[in-house]
């Protein structure tokens, strides 16, 4: 039987501002389950407005470790004015640009797993390079041009731990989904090429990895 959350953690998440359909939020959650397994923390690169975070937190409450989210909380870029996934409801008043962190710090209080979760403010690849611990579980949900997508894979990837998980989210292997996935799915199959990654399950646009070597 895969793990499942409990009906008021799955309420949280669907109740949460974010983009993540509830059939990949259930596949990220058993895979956070089975990392756990593990004894170390959990990690998220992209917070957004914390609705993923919800279910990576449960599963870390559950297993007795932490959950770890890393943003810099202003934005991808497809959550700029102009674009379609933005909500103006995430730009600060005063200063004029975005900044998801009020409201990620709401939907976790909401959800009671404060408790759970520590959040890193910044940007990914600096955080990455001072970095010195091992992780059970990596869940790459950042930024989608190859830059970002190829930064938050060199940075996090080599910290996964031997049978740890690394899964990365907007995997869309058509080309017409340049903008939106082609980048999260190049950074797959140099996960797959590298030799340390072997595919255990993919759900809709999430791929979940697993650990099987030191790979190249």
């Amino acid at each position: 039987m895969p793990a499942t959350p409990k009906p008021e953690i799955l309420a949280a998440f669907e109740a949460a501002k974010g983009f993540m359909p509830l059939g990949e939020g259930l596949a990220l959650y058993e895979a956070a389950v089975d990392a756990g397994r593990l004894g170390l923390p959990l990690l998220e690169v992209g917070t957004y407005c914390g609705r993923s975070t919800i279910l990576l937190a449960d599963a870390a409450r559950a297993a007795g470790v932490t959950a770890i989210t890393v943003d810099h909380h202003r934005g991808s870029e497809e959550q700029q004015p102009g674009w379609d996934y933005h909500d103006p409801s995430t730009v600060d008043p005063e200063l004029g640009r975005m900044d998801t962190l009020p409201t990620f710090r709401r939907t976790l209080h909401r959800a009671g797993l404060e408790d759970h979760v520590v959040a890193v403010v910044g940007r990914s690849p600096q955080i990455a390079a001072f970095w010195q611990s091992p992780l059970g579980f990596v869940f790459i949900d950042g930024g989608h041009t190859d830059e970002h997508a190829n930064g938050d894979y060199e940075g996090w990837a080599p910290h996964v731990a031997e049978g740890g998980l690394l899964v990365i989210h907007d995997v869309f292997p058509n080309p017409a989904d340049e903008f939106t996935g082609q980048a999260p799915y190049r950074v797959y199959l140099r996960a797959l090429a590298s030799g340390a990654f072997t595919e255990i399950s993919a759900t809709d646009s999430l791929r979940v990895l697993r650990r099987t070597g030191p790979g190249g």
